[in-house]
């Protein structure tokens, strides 16, 4: 067992690397809520915003897969403590005070209407005193049944009020209710149609087997497209949160005022590097991620 989630991921890795990092969700009141608060708190992440209160832990299940058997992911998320809180009660100026980047994922407006509100206020709160915004896609489609219909207007209610997006051609036309031949036609109709957006950026796997991977990264901006060339991941030990470890990469990279062909390519290695990790959160430190990228040799350091 293992504590974890998308915008909990980013945050822990952002904390690891020096980052000031603060989650602001909703806990369950229990030893297992505060639990999932302690172990956050071990790697630097600031728990002040976290509420506590009546409901459940969200679960998931995951059986890995193997060879050429696919993995597949289990929700048990209903009931939960992050459902039932009230989105008035996160007191956005006061979190976001002092913060430079925002970041939501999809699975946050997944869960229901309150988490959903929570996020499109947090997003409003952020634009309203310049704090930057980062939206996630991360669409898990087994999350949203029976409310598919939701999705689109959700989605495109943070989508709109993004500064960068970690999305590819099936996030944009889900939310655009478009099909796109290419994430070079999604991004393009995304850039016309969010004037806030200026940056899209995801990673494009291809995997033969279940440990056997390949992983390249693209980023557009309104000037242009960058692309990072594909690492081939072999003996792949945990492929989940490799997402919210390219995320944290590419925020990393652009708090550190890199050029946007070094904060794909850091993202990139972030993602990578997280293959090698088990559990959700990504634990490499910034000095493995430099070393990934300046070519370094695979080996045991003594």
């Amino acid at each position: 067992m293992v504590f974890g989630g998308a915008e909990a991921n980013v945050a822990v890795c952002l904390a690891r690397w020096d980052h000031a990092s603060i989650l602001a969700t909703a806990l369950p009141s229990n030893v297992l809520g505060h639990a999932a608060r302690d172990e956050l708190r071990k790697h630097g992440v600031d728990c002040s915003q976290i509420r506590f209160g009546d409901g459940r832990m969200g679960l998931y299940f995951l059986d890995p897969g193997s060879v050429l058997r696919a993995g597949e992911v289990t929700y048990d998320r209903k009931h939960t403590a992050i459902v039932q809180t009230d989105p008035s009660s996160y007191p956005w100026a006061d979190i976001l005070r002092g913060a430079d980047w925002l970041h939501i994922s999809g699975v946050t407006p997944a869960l229901g209407p309150n988490p959903a509100a929570a996020a499109l206020q947090a997003f409003q709160a952020a634009r309203a005193v310049g704090v930057s915004v980062c939206f996630d896609g991360n669409y898990r489609s087994k999350l949203w049944l029976g409310n598919e219909h939701e999705a689109p207007a959700r989605l495109r209610g943070l989508l709109e009020l993004a500064d960068l997006a970690l999305v590819d051609a099936r996030d944009i036309g889900l939310i655009l209710k478009q099909n796109f031949g290419s994430l070079d036609d999604a991004s393009a109709a995304a850039f016309k149609e969010f004037p806030n957006l200026q940056r899209i950026a995801c990673t494009q796997r291809v995997q033969s087997a279940a440990d056997d991977h390949s992983l390249g990264a693209v980023m557009y901006t309104r000037q242009g497209v960058h692309r990072a060339p594909a690492l081939d991941l072999r003996n792949v030990v945990d492929r989940i949160g490799a997402g919210d470890a390219f995320a944290a990469g590419i925020l990393h990279g652009l708090m550190a005022k890199r050029s946007d062909a070094d904060v794909l390519a850091f993202g990139l290695a972030s993602a990578a590097l997280k293959h090698g990790v088990p559990g959700d959160f990504n634990l490499v430190t910034l000095a493995e991620v430099d070393a990934v990228l300046a070519g370094a040799a695979l080996g045991v350091k003594r």
